[in-house]
């Protein structure tokens, strides 16, 4: 483990140690900002959120396409290279949509439910080379 953010794509992938996360995710757009959405994004159309699947169907949201997050451990530098490009190229080679969200500490990769097994394993299969 790294006392600093990991810039570099080969180190970042080898440390990743993907972690699904138990929860289920809906995107959503409009209504009013809710606090449990664990991202938020403005957008000319209007508030994106990534809401919790019961929050969402509490504020009326469509769940229609349940999304599962896999937490990439790593602590990866907003500026660092390589990351992002590894992580959807291979679950697309494995045809697993994914959507990718950068945060300050970690990356998040959101791909539908019924595929969550499946890419975490493709994930797992990569950090180890």
């Amino acid at each position: 483990m790294t006392d600093g953010p990991v810039r570099e794509g080969r180190a970042m992938i080898a440390g990743m140690s993907p972690r699904l996360d138990p929860e289920t995710w809906i995107f959503c757009t409009g209504g009013a900002p809710l606090t449990q959405a664990i991202a938020s994004f403005a957008e000319a159309e209007g508030l994106s959120q990534i809401l919790p699947l019961a929050f969402a169907e509490m504020a009326g949201h469509d769940t229609s396409l349940p999304m599962a997050r896999i937490v990439l451990e790593v602590h990866s530098a907003l500026d660092g290279h390589g990351l992002t490009a590894a992580v959807s190229t291979a679950l697309a080679e494995a045809g697993i949509a994914c959507n990718m969200v950068a945060a300050f500490h970690h990356d998040h990769v959101f791909v539908p439910f019924s595929e969550k097994d499946r890419a975490l394993a493709v994930l797992e299969a990569l950090q180890a080379g």
